[in-house]
């Protein structure tokens, strides 16, 4: 229902890890959570957004959408660069196939960042 409630559906999957997971929330047409799952993790630093693998599970599942989120053990929530760019691909490649990026949650210690709350232009 909100960036929010996304986030505090994750937080217990992503806090306190010391390496960076990517996972997604796969919604229906009224948004209501239809799947959850981890797609990739990866080192101290990054983790792999597998656009191919996310678009495919998107619509293996029947999904209108996605929130895709990934955590910065850090403890900074700020995208990056990199994330920005592989929000705009993810987006791309989504749109291809009617599925909406709903958002992308970047998690850290104790906050988080949606890409949706702060209206860029990757969502």
């Amino acid at each position: 229902s909100s960036p929010r409630a996304a986030a505090q559906l994750l937080v217990p999957h992503m806090r306190d890890l010391d390496h960076e997971e990517c996972w997604v929330l796969y919604l229906n047409r009224a948004n209501y959570l239809i799947g959850k799952e981890r797609i990739t993790t990866g080192s101290g630093e990054a983790t792999l957004i597998d656009v191919r693998t996310i678009v495919r599970k998107a619509l293996e599942k029947k999904a209108s959408g996605i929130i895709l989120a990934h955590n910065h053990p850090s403890g900074n929530a700020m995208p990056g660069k990199a994330d920005m760019e592989e929000t705009g691909r993810l987006k791309k490649a989504l749109q291809t196939c009617d599925i909406g990026l709903t958002d992308h949650i970047v998690i850290a210690t104790g906050s988080y960042y949606s890409f949706a709350d702060e209206e860029l232009s990757s969502i």
